[in-house]
């Protein structure tokens, strides 16, 4: 039996999320995950969670093992995963506070660990449509019922980061018509579709980027400001996933279950 079926990676402040909770310490072809894994109960679901950048936050952006972390939660059982994270908005519309439930992304990375098919099966994997169709309409329906103002999609540009952007890359990034932007959603939700895994992108704005000065009143961000307004917004963050997990359908009947069908060449 697995373990888990859902997963989530997210902040250190989701611990609380799990009731009847074990740790689990994964090895992975591709070396260890970001921290140890805690797997228990939420919404009458099995759940396991994984501290995206260490539960000390130790892992900046680029150093996090993204192959090892998606292959720990698929070894345990897991056949979702949901990756709520903080993120800037380029567009006025979006407002620190909100969240973005993303359909479409924007790879602006560079040197990432970003596929587990290096040869020698050569494999294709469609991203046409990055995110699960089913955990996007269940995770905006949930934000709906708990009255949050949510955007039901949207387009995330990943930077390489630890920095953030310059004024002139995030007017760029704006004018491209993009709502979001982050620093790990690339290749976390690449490396998802490749194991088969339905993968939900759940951005909470927690400021405005530098690039949308002019219609709003924009300081640029730092990062004690970016954890204090994730830290503030925690609580309701948590509620939304307790919501999505209990309404998550049993079957898959998307195409993520069967992304690698016609992907390999040979």
């Amino acid at each position: 039996m697995p373990e888990a079926e859902i997963g989530v990676i997210g902040g250190t402040g989701f611990y609380s999320l799990l009731d009847g909770v074990e740790e689990r310490r994964i090895d992975t072809p591709y070396g260890a995950p970001s921290d140890m894994v805690t797997v228990g109960e939420l919404s009458g679901r099995r759940v396991a969670f994984l501290p995206r950048h260490g539960r000390t936050h130790a892992l900046p952006p680029h150093a996090i093992n993204y192959r090892a972390n998606l292959y720990a939660l698929k070894s345990l059982g897991c056949t979702r995963v949901l990756g709520p994270c903080a993120a800037g908005s380029l567009q006025p519309h979006i407002q620190p506070g909100d969240l973005v439930i993303c359909d479409q992304y924007v790879d602006r990375t560079s040197g990432r660990k970003d596929t587990y098919y290096d040869g020698p099966v050569i494999t294709h994997v469609s991203m046409a449509d990055p995110f699960c169709p089913t955990l996007r309409q269940v995770a905006a329906s949930a934000a709906r019922q708990q009255n949050l103002d949510v955007h039901e999609g949207g387009t995330v540009v990943v930077i390489q980061g630890p920095r953030f952007s310059t004024r002139s890359e995030s007017r760029w990034f704006r004018q491209q018509g993009w709502e979001v932007i982050n620093m790990t959603q690339y290749p976390e939700c690449a490396l998802a579709r490749e194991l088969e895994l339905c993968y939900v992108n759940i951005s909470l704005i927690t400021d405005y980027d530098v690039g949308v000065e002019g219609d709003v009143a924009v300081i640029p961000v730092t990062a004690d400001e970016v954890l204090q307004r994730f830290r503030e917004n925690l609580g309701t963050l948590r509620e939304l996933i307790a919501y999505i997990v209990k309404a998550i359908p049993t079957e898959r009947t998307c195409l993520c279950a069967t992304a690698l069908r016609n992907a390999r060449v040979g």
